[in-house]
């Protein structure tokens, strides 16, 4: 679950609140241990993910970084060949 959270800080142009809010999601995902909560669940939930997108926005605005930005299509690609490499058939 947790390998579709990706960094979201020092991109241009900036991570996308849908971005963040999948990102909360598959945390929230991971520690409560459910892909789909219950319906007793659910609000706790979709709370939790509301909270951590919210506090996530908070962060990215607030990080500095002095490194240049990163490119987005860079780095997919670097991942496409990571995971290329990884799974590559002998």
């Amino acid at each position: 679950m947790c390998r579709n959270i990706h960094t979201l800080h020092n991109f241009e142009p900036a991570a996308t609140d849908d971005e963040v809010h999948a990102a909360a999601l598959q945390y929230v995902r991971k520690i409560s241990g459910a892909t789909k909560p219950s319906k007793a669940n659910e609000a706790a939930f979709d709370r939790a993910v509301a909270e951590i997108a919210h506090i996530t926005g908070h962060l990215l605005e607030d990080l500095v970084s002095s490194a240049p930005p990163k490119d987005r299509e860079v780095e997919a690609a670097k991942a496409k060949e990571r995971s290329a490499r990884r799974f590559a058939v002998a």
